[in-house]
């Protein structure tokens, strides 16, 4: 039931992510620009911050790419489940007047905020490309090998998990208004919880500490991204399992949650 109305409504689907992307950087003068722009001005203050100020982990083969890469996936995440959470309030006017599958709104939100991610991959490379030719000693080019071939394979995972935590946060924000203020507390402790500017290898913490912090779905999904792209070899099995199943759990409670809860979202918007 669900594929084939998502089958009967893939050109509405595909007009409100044209939309939603189009949006994004409608008032902007550098306009989609901005999508790589960003995530390289970030990543620059970053590791300046923490790569200057502060020395980071010898281990780490390149520590812009490193960062670059971490950034890159937490920043999806946050902005693509963000969005989502606000689609069916956002969309309250339409939704009063047409009938339509109401998943669309959360969906069309996370698969725009992932193709505009895509886009910003390309710095990623330039990243690459750049570190590649100018043979740094203290930041060597990453290792490039066939598994890099595999890094759509956390991305997919990543767009899982986004799909899941937005079903339900676009749930929750039509009954609860709170929960974006919690939500955006929630993902400022995300990010000093996943390995973006650093490792796990210099935390002094304990035990405990340690494993909270890799109890973390995100911090599994990006290091399986750096194994591909930056260390050159093939990610844990253990991680793909843990983050997948993670990832399915919550797509399935988020969609279940949505369905049940859909039918009354009239009464709130």
């Amino acid at each position: 039931m669900f594929l084939k109305e998502l089958r009967d409504y893939r050109y509405l689907l595909r007009e409100i992510v044209a939309k939603n992307i189009k949006i994004q950087y409608r008032n902007s003068v550098l306009g989609v620009f901005w999508t790589l722009l960003q995530p390289l001005l970030t990543t620059l203050v970053l590791v300046f911050i923490f790569g200057k100020l502060f020395k980071p982990d010898p281990s780490v083969i390149n520590y812009p790419i490193y960062v670059l890469c971490g950034r890159l996936l937490y920043e999806f995440y946050s902005q693509s489940t963000k969005r989502a959470m606000r689609s069916v309030t956002g969309s309250a006017s339409v939704l009063k007047k047409v009938r339509v599958p109401k998943y669309i709104y959360p969906l069309s939100n996370i698969i725009s905020n992932f193709i505009t991610f895509l886009i910003s991959l390309v710095v990623l490379v330039g990243f690459i490309v750049y570190f590649s030719l100018l043979k740094s000693p203290s930041n060597p080019p990453p290792s490039l090998t066939w598994y890099a071939l595999l890094s759509p394979v956390p991305l997919l995972v990543l767009f899982l998990l986004s799909t899941g935590v937005g079903l339900i946060l676009s749930t929750l924000a039509v009954f609860f208004k709170d929960v974006e203020y919690l939500y955006d507390v929630f993902c400022l402790l995300l990010f000093y919880s996943t390995p973006v500017f650093y490792t796990l290898k210099r935390l002094n913490g304990d035990g405990i500490m340690l494993l909270c912090l890799k109890a973390n779905p995100l911090y599994h999904i990006v290091e399986m991204f750096r194994d591909c792209v930056l260390r050159g070899q093939l990610f844990s099995y253990i991680s793909l399992l843990y983050a997948l199943g993670f990832s399915l759990v919550l797509l399935l409670l988020g969609g279940l949650l949505f369905w049940k809860k859909q039918d009354r979202f009239i009464l709130y918007i």
